[in-house]
């Protein structure tokens, strides 16, 4: 943790610097550099609201994607970021995934089918910014379109014993709060045909809300950390795995 520590307090004057910019605006898409990673948000269809997909963008990719360039070694920069459309077949250009506030999500069967597709040919996402509990919950409207997808499948739960919490950062528990309503949160796992980890759902959790607000003393500072490490290590291990 006190790497990570360490250079969050270099990077804070830089990432502060970045703040200021609007977000949550489709226009604001622009052609990510030419970088080994480049990090996908999808936008997607929506039964309600509809903002939530594009929650604390662009600054939360721009914050964590400059800690990946300055401790990993990929060939990527704080601007290798995009936003794709799930109906469309640009999100296979993309092998690393990010939704947010999934519970908003009524896929069309375009996007069903785009989904299925992205999973079974190697892709890894990220599932994040979403909780409550209920059987008519934000994770139930979630699971709903889960299933449309793979009705064979379930999700499960990840445990700290997963090789996820290790395969770069060593990262101390799956432990956390939500960082606003200070709910425990829950991991689940989602795997391929094969077996591999396919995705990470942060349930009871905004870990994009931690990367967004890391040059601001607004959260703890130790799951800040950890949320910055555990999106290094989501990547690195959809890169390896």
């Amino acid at each position: 943790m006190v790497a990570a520590v360490l250079l969050v307090i270099a990077l804070s004057p830089i990432l502060e610097g970045q703040r200021g910019r609007f977000r949550n605006e489709f226009s604001d898409n622009h052609e990510s550099p030419n970088s080994e990673f480049v990090l996908a948000r999808w936008h997607y269809t929506a039964g309600w609201r509809g903002d939530g997909w594009g929650h604390d963008y662009p600054v939360a990719e721009e914050h964590i994607l400059q800690i990946m360039s300055e401790t990993t070694g990929l060939n990527t920069s704080r601007l290798s970021y995009r936003v794709v459309e799930l109906s469309s077949p640009e999100i296979f250009k993309y092998p690393f995934a990010y939704i947010s506030e999934p519970g908003e999500m009524l896929l069309s069967d375009k996007e069903i089918e785009n989904l299925r597709e992205f999973i079974e040919r190697g892709g890894f996402i990220m599932v994040d910014d979403f909780g409550g509990q209920g059987d008519e919950g934000e994770f139930s409207r979630f699971n709903a379109n889960l299933i449309r997808a793979f009705p064979d499948r379930q999700v499960f739960p990840l445990t700290d014993a997963h090789p996820l919490l290790r395969n770069f950062y060593d990262v101390d528990s799956l432990y956390m709060e939500h960082p606003m309503t200070r709910v425990k949160s829950i991991f689940y796992g989602f795997a391929d045909q094969k077996g591999r980890l396919a995705m990470v759902i942060c349930f009871n959790n905004d870990v994009g809300d931690y990367w967004e607000f890391i040059d601001q003393p607004r959260y703890l500072l130790k799951p800040s950390a950890e949320a910055l490490k555990l999106g290094v290590n989501f990547v690195m291990y959809s890169m390896t795995h």
